[in-house]
């Protein structure tokens, strides 16, 4: 059991890494609330609590993030985990498309900082957990509304980890890589690719898709999120990837911008 409980709110918390980290995090004592936009009243799984939110709608986050404090007195660490996947060509995605991932993967995390925050200067402490992704490094080919979109949330974490400091308040960012999760199911796509790009784009997902064989359980996520809340002064960014993944983002550290692009480009080829 946990030594300390605290009183968690993982959003996305239905399926994926997001159950993973409830389930871990509700195994080691903590009083665990997972969202989904189809939750049930009083619903409980594998030892958390399911709250209904739509991280799309603003009353809908305040609602859910007010219930949690009514019965809680208090939210001690907030996963931001709910997100969208996208594929496709830049030019073929409509800009209602890239708006519609946004406001999942960016004003989504937004919205319920702007929740919970009040409740966690009143009581002096708390930690933020913003799930990006390892492709916040990189403009991933037929990928690059879902790279953009983690980077801003990247940022945002940046600048909110700063702001919320003296508050007694931690902003921290992990970056996973492939996990074996049923997000690429999900992925929002454009009906139609132009003929133009189909062949990049048609090869690019095959690779992606061979990637999906080499990937991980989630709970090796969930127990760097578990480590990070016991962690008394945690990084402000912990990359949970392995092999080409890692290897690309010191690459691209270190490659010229170029010489870095055709790497890219060889690997889709």
């Amino acid at each position: 059991m946990a030594t300390t409980r605290k009183v968690i709110l993982v959003t996305g918390g239905s399926s994926g890494l997001g159950k993973s980290i409830c389930v871990r995090l509700a195994g080691q004592g903590h009083t665990v609330y997972g969202t989904s936009r189809k939750a049930q009243p009083e619903e409980i799984t594998d030892g958390f609590r399911m709250v209904q939110m739509d991280v799309t709608d603003d009353a809908s986050v305040q609602k859910a993030v007010a219930g949690v404090i009514a019965r809680e007195s208090r939210i001690d660490v907030l996963v931001n985990n709910a997100g969208l996947g996208i594929q496709g060509p830049v030019e073929d995605i409509s800009p209602e498309m890239a708006q519609r991932l946004f406001d999942t993967n960016v004003w989504g995390p937004h919205r319920v900082w702007r929740a919970v925050l009040p409740a966690m200067r009143k009581q002096g402490s708390g930690l933020i957990i913003n799930i990006s992704s390892v492709a916040a490094n990189f403009g991933l080919p037929y990928r690059g509304f879902y790279s953009a979109s983690k980077a801003a949330l990247d940022r945002l974490s940046e600048a909110l980890s700063t702001e919320v400091d003296r508050f007694g308040i931690h902003v921290v960012t992990v970056q996973p890589g492939e996990f074996n999760t049923t997000i690429g199911d999900s992925r929002l796509r454009p009906e139609n690719i132009s003929e133009a790009h189909r062949p990049g784009y048609e090869k690019a997902m095959e690779v992606l898709g061979g990637s999906m064989h080499y990937s991980r359980d989630p709970d090796e996520l969930a127990q760097v999120v578990e480590r990070i809340i016991q962690t008394k002064e945690p990084r402000t960014r912990y990359i949970v990837a392995q092999g080409m993944q890692r290897i690309s983002i010191l690459a691209k550290k270190l490659l010229p911008g170029r010489m870095f692009e055709k790497m890219v480009r060889k690997h889709y080829e």
